[in-house]
């Protein structure tokens, strides 16, 4: 006899189910309320030639034994076989108990929809209940089935340092498409996301996401019968993980998210998602000022504070003092680990020019690495053996630093204490912590066996964080990586913010927020109005097209403001003020993509909650030197989420929210005018 569950989300279901004999749980359906009423879309029952059922089979979660030759979930390297031993369900939960009874493997297939979201979150845990130790050589956390009977479209983010985040998407007729990171962080170059539809249907996707801020995979396999198969979780970069009699292992959520309305659809589910886990501290982000661009390492106390003036002049909340600030720190050589205020920097003392900043108005932030040393530091010289290292290898350098094994106890205290003794001494309220390589060297001095690296470092530094926010709940959390090397469901569970990309070049940078968008929420997205010019656009653009790009998400400034005229800064104070009146609607509206970079379209609108207001952000991408001296007509923005018969005015300008989303919002671009913010306002 079948045994069938059904979790419902806010606009979706996912229901799996336990066939007759036991072997394994199974997709049902998964997409739009109703879906499971009626024969399975992944189900299949027919003849598998040189294969097993379980090979063909939408298997949730399968050892070796089950899915022996297209991949399993799990691989013990004694071989598994699990079989149903029990099930508890409630509205929101489900937890499925499989246990092998050769070898004493217990394992609970978890299962939760949080409240108001449509994102299914799946985990495992393993118990080893059996006398011998279990080698575990891959440990995945789910697998996601997915209908592609015309084949399959993957859409994923790929990217480098300075150009995170780029948007692509590849056919797959058959045969296995994988991304990951082997860096012991989620890397620059993909993001641990990935969503499918069938080729014929771009209306219908589903994406997969996981939370874990360290080596990762993620591949998609369609098969020959039309199913695509998303296996998501862990790289086991450190080699095979034991667990010994008694030990539990519980593997990192995998993340599930279906919409009906294509990737601008889906990217609405992500964002709704995360903004459940940032929970109460959904609040507005301050406007930031930040000295990196301006000053680099040679920061001083009367450097930071003109810089700090002219930033409490044109509306900025909090000054960020960026690397630079403590002794030793005079380039990237040196520093690292001696996280002590320069004297020669601050002669008046440190916290005398906090307070200096804090008198003007701004709250006070300052820019950490904590995780990272310098050889050339005082707790290098005490603590070599705290660097991830190989017995008789030379070490890696990368910035010139070493990383920290956090995973050990005593590294952890010391990064704990460094940044809680900071956060206790001085009047901070934003923190920005940034990791700035990934790790080299698959080692730990002393060690005596295996040592699981990767799964002891994210531990703990989630640990940290989490310990933080507990201590000091007023303070942001800004998460870096050399730009957007850390982005991942853990870390925006436990950051406040993201900094994705050190590329702040204005025509790069769109590209980049565009991609991001995709998988994260505005909350997250720092962005900083700059003087850099791009990298792989150099294209000039002008402020206001820089301060429109900054405001899609939390707004910033990093450039050299003292430099900046008095029509500029008068310019930026009007821009910093209209942010202010919007950035409610940014944090918590329904956002939809519009267009993207590389169209002559190309804006994002923000719907607030109770639909009465339409924030667009707009910006021309192409060409300016032909602008307003050939013929053409206004580019036109087809907004979304507006009732037809309604009336939406801007100015003295009033439209039908018919004409708003059939004929679009028209927008008329000039050499002087090149993006634009629109507040629509519903009568």
């Amino acid at each position: 006899m079948t045994k069938r569950w059904t979790l419902r989300g806010a606009q979706t279901e996912y229901t799996v189910a336990v066939p007759a004999h036991g072997r394994w749980l199974e997709l049902v359906a998964w997409g739009p309320h109703g879906v499971s009423d009626g024969p399975s879309p992944v189900g299949y029952d027919g003849p598998v030639p040189f294969l097993t059922k379980g090979d063909a089979a939408p298997v949730e979660y399968a050892t070796e034994t089950e899915r022996p030759f297209a991949g399993a979930d799990l691989v013990v390297e004694a071989r598994s076989s699990l079989r149903f031993v029990s099930a508890a369900a409630a509205d929101d939960r489900l937890a499925v108990t499989f246990a092998d009874p050769v070898n004493g493997l217990r394992a609970v297939l978890q299962y939760r929809i949080p409240a108001g979201t449509d994102v299914v979150e799946r985990w495992v845990e393993l118990v080893n209940e059996g006398p011998d130790p279990l080698r575990l050589a891959r440990a995945g956390s789910a697998g996601f089935c997915v209908p592609t009977p015309h084949g399959a479209r993957i859409s994923y983010q790929w990217g480098q340092w300075a150009q995170e985040f780029q948007l692509a998407h590849v056919d797959l007729a058959h045969g296995t498409f994988a991304v990951g990171s082997a860096q012991g962080v989620p890397g620059h170059l993909y993001v641990p996301w990935l969503a499918v539809n069938d080729q014929e249907d771009p209306a219908g996707v589903w994406g997969v996401g996981l939370a874990w801020t360290g080596s990762w995979k993620i591949q998609a396999e369609r098969d020959t019968g039309g199913l695509t198969r998303v296996r998501v979780g862990r790289g086991l970069v450190d080699g095979p993980l034991d667990l010994a009699p008694g030990e539990r292992l519980t593997l990192p959520t995998a993340a599930g998210a279906y919409s009906a309305d294509g990737l601008g659809g889906l990217a609405r589910v992500w964002h709704a998602y995360q903004r459940h886990l940032a929970g109460e501290r959904l609040t507005p982000r301050p406007v930031l000022y930040n000295s990196w661009e301006a000053t680099y390492f040679a920061v001083d106390a009367d450097s930071q504070l003109a810089l700090a003036r002219v930033a409490a002049g044109i509306g900025v909340e909090t000054f960020v003092v960026d690397d630079g600030w403590f002794t030793g720190r005079g380039d990237d050589t040196g520093g690292l680990g001696d996280w002590t205020p320069d004297p020669a920097k601050f002669p008046a003392g440190f916290d005398a020019f906090v307070a200096d900043v804090r008198a003007l108005g701004l709250r006070f932030g300052l820019w950490v690495e904590p995780e990272c040393v310098n050889p050339r530091s005082r707790l290098y010289a005490e603590h070599p053996d705290w660097v991830y290292s190989v017995d008789g290898q030379p070490l890696t350098q990368v910035r010139n630093q070493y990383l920290l094994d956090l995973g050990r106890p005593e590294v952890a205290e010391f990064v704990h204490g460094t940044v809680d003794g900071l956060l206790r001494k001085h009047a901070i309220d934003y923190l920005k912590w940034d990791f700035n390589r990934p790790r080299t060297e698959p080692g730990r001095p002393g060690a005596t066996g295996p040592v699981d690296l990767d799964g002891a470092h994210v531990a703990n530094l989630w640990r940290i964080y989490e310990r933080l926010r507990r201590d000091h709940p007023h303070v942001i959390i800004e998460a870096c990586a050399g730009g957007g090397a850390r982005t991942d469901l853990g870390m925006a569970a436990r950051a406040d913010v993201f900094w994705p990309s050190d590329n702040t070049g204005p025509l790069d940078r769109l590209a980049i927020q565009h991609g991001f968008l995709h998988a994260n929420a505005p909350h997250l997205l720092s962005s900083w109005v700059t003087d850099a010019p791009g990298l792989f656009d150099p294209r000039p653009r002008s402020l206001a097209f820089r301060f429109v790009l900054a405001m899609a998400g939390v707004l910033g400034i990093g450039a050299d403001i003292r430099r900046w005229s008095a029509q500029e800064r008068a310019e930026a104070a009007r821009w910093i003020a209209r942010y202010k009146e919007i950035r409610e609607i940014v944090m918590h509206g329904t956002v939809h993509l519009i267009g993207g970079p590389g169209q002559a379209r190309c804006a994002v609108q923000y719907l607030s909650p109770d639909e009465r207001t339409a924030v667009v952000l707009a910006w021309h991408t192409g060409r300016l030197d032909g602008a307003g001296l050939l013929p053409s007509r206004p580019v036109r923005l087809p907004l979304r989420g507006l009732r037809p018969q309604a009336r939406y005015g801007t100015g003295d300008q009033h439209y039908s929210g018919s004409h708003l989303t059939t004929a679009g919002l028209p927008v008329q671009w000039t050499a002087a005018h090149d993006a634009d913010v629109i507040v629509l306002h519903r009568d």
